[in-house]
Order: structure tokens, then sequence, then C-alpha cells
């Protein structure tokens, strides 16, 4: 196993799901140390903070975040008001903002930096957000929406551009890899479109090139992650399966499913692109080698379905 899943004090993991309970695991043993509860609804999406000191949790009409280093098992932040299920969050790589999206056809802003919690500003959506996610720039959020439009949201400007690869069909999750070179998105129908990318830098916006089309999976797609390393493509199904795609030629590396496991919600790589984490419907998480497509621990606990989860292995370094 990677030194840095071995390296327990530099690795933060946390699921979450139907519940209403947030879980972090010893991501070597398997153990689960601490519990945290979500009393609100179910946890839609959990995303550690940048200096690896606060989990934000998100559900409906709510988002918490919680302290990580210390034993306080309530929330030190509370946002409220907020309308129908949020399905999005992240951070800007300072931390000085977060954004987040949801069924409220909204994309929002919040400035971490204020003791208010403010919602600095809002983007429009025409319909309801299913995913959004922050251009390794820091200056465009990419937003997927239910009736499936990809909107491209230049932070500076506060220009949008938009496509449709498949027409009504619903974006579920895009993901970026981190040198910016493709872009992907799955859709409801299992399919994940790829596009090369261009611009992006200084004043120019980003430019999608396409690339090409997966049949990924023969039922509704739940997510697409690009490893670190940016040589993998994850995707995610209702089919009971996460398969790892070659960025190379975009061929079909390997498929990870087990007996019992049900929906694959979510995923998460490790930061040396060696391992992944899975949550499924069937309870559990499950940390996979990519190498060799065993199973190396299973996080057992949850009594319900596992809808996210939120893994850091380089804390500390």
């Amino acid at each position: 196993m990677s030194s840095d899943i071995a390296g327990e004090e530099r690795v933060i993991l946390a699921t979450a799901g139907f519940d209403h309970s947030i879980r972090f695991w010893q991501a070597r043993s398997g153990i689960c140390y601490r519990t945290l509860q979500y009393p609100d609804s179910q946890v839609n999406c959990l995303e550690i903070n940048p200096d690896n000191v606060l989990i934000a949790a998100a559900g409906y009409q709510h988002i918490r975040m919680y302290d990580i280093v210390s034993g306080n098992t309530n929330p030190v932040v509370h946002y409220d008001g907020i309308s129908k299920n949020v399905t999005a969050l992240g951070f800007h790589e300072d931390g000085r903002w977060m954004y987040t999206g949801g069924e409220d056809c909204t994309v929002k802003i919040w400035d971490l930096r204020s003791r208010g919690m403010q919602c600095q500003r809002i983007f429009q959506a025409n319909a309801p957000v299913n995913c959004v996610t922050l251009h390794p720039n820091q200056a465009e959020l990419i937003i997927g929406d239910q009736n499936g439009a990809i909107l491209i949201w230049d932070l500076k400007t506060d220009h949008n551009e938009q496509l449709i690869p498949e027409p009504e069909a619903s974006v579920q999750s895009v993901s970026i890899d981190p040198e910016a070179t493709f872009m992907a998105a799955i859709n409801n129908n299992g399919n994940c479109y790829v596009w090369r990318l261009s611009g992006g830098i200084g004043d120019e916006a980003t430019k999608l090139i396409p690339k090409t089309k997966l049949n990924a999976h023969s039922r509704y797609g739940l997510k697409c992650l690009f490893s670190p390393d940016s040589t993998l493509l994850a995707t995610t199904s209702a089919d009971h399966t996460l398969k790892l795609w070659r960025t190379a030629d975009f061929s079909l590396q390997s498929t990870l499913t087990d007996q019992t496991q049900k929906w694959v919600w979510d995923c998460a790589f490790t930061s040396d692109s060696q391992y992944i984490i899975s949550g499924s419907s069937d309870n559990t998480a499950r940390l996979w080698s990519v190498e060799t497509e065993d199973i190396k621990r299973e996080y057992s606990g949850h009594q319900k379905a596992v809808l996210c989860l939120a893994f850091k292995d380089s804390v500390g370094t």
C-alpha cells in the first residue's frame, strides 16, 4: 500500500450519505474513529478545506462546517436560508471563498474571510444544478445542470458560455484534469463526453475542443474524475461499477465491481494515483488498487447509502 495511505497522521478520509452521519476512517485499518451527526438531512457532498482544518458538508437547505482537528462534534459554521438541495461545493485553492451549486438553479460564491459568511456572488442557471467544478486556473467555474447544459462561468469577466453535448440528458458530474488538458462530463444516460482544453491562461477564456464520446455505462452515470497524474479518468454509475479509462487514448483500462456493490455515487484517487476510493449504495466505501484491481480495504458502518466522500493524503506535506 502506498506510503501516503500508510502514514495515517497525514490522511483524512470521510464518508457520508443517507443515514445523516459523517464518518471518519483510518484509511489503512478500515476503523471508524469518529462519527458526526448531520441531523438536517442526508449529506449530498463533502469537501475538505485547503488547510485541512475544516470539512464542509451540504444537504437539504443547509451547509455545515466541522472542525477536523478538534473533538468538537458540533458544526463551527452554519449556512442556512438555502432553498432545496445543495448538490455541489468546493473551495478556492487559498481558501478565500467557497462555491456551491444546488437544485434552486443557482451557483453561489461565499466569502470565507468575513465573519458574516456572506454570499458574495450568484450565478443564475436555467435548471437545477447537479455539479460544479473549479478550473485549475481558479478563475472559471464549470457547471452542469439537469437540462443537459454545461456552462463555463468566467469569474473575472462574469461572462458565461454554454454548450449542450446531449439535449435533455442531465449532466451529473464534470471534471477537469490537474494539467487542464481535458474536461469530462457524464450524464444520466451513462455517456461521458471528453473535450480537449485550450486557453484559460491570463485573460483568455477556456475553449473546448470535442475529443471523444464514451458509452461508459449501461445505466445512469453518477461521477467522473481525473486522476492526480492526469493519466486516468474514473467514471461511476448505477450499473454497480467504477471504470477506469486511459487518457492517452480513452480506452477502457479496468472495471471495478464487487458482488455486493450497488450504485457507485462517488470516488476519489490517492495523490499518487495508485489507489481509488469508492462510495456505494450498499452502505460501504472501498479502497481499490488501480494496478491489481483488488479491494484493499472496506469501510463499513453506515446504515444507508454512501453518497459522498472526501479524501486527502497529503496533509501536512
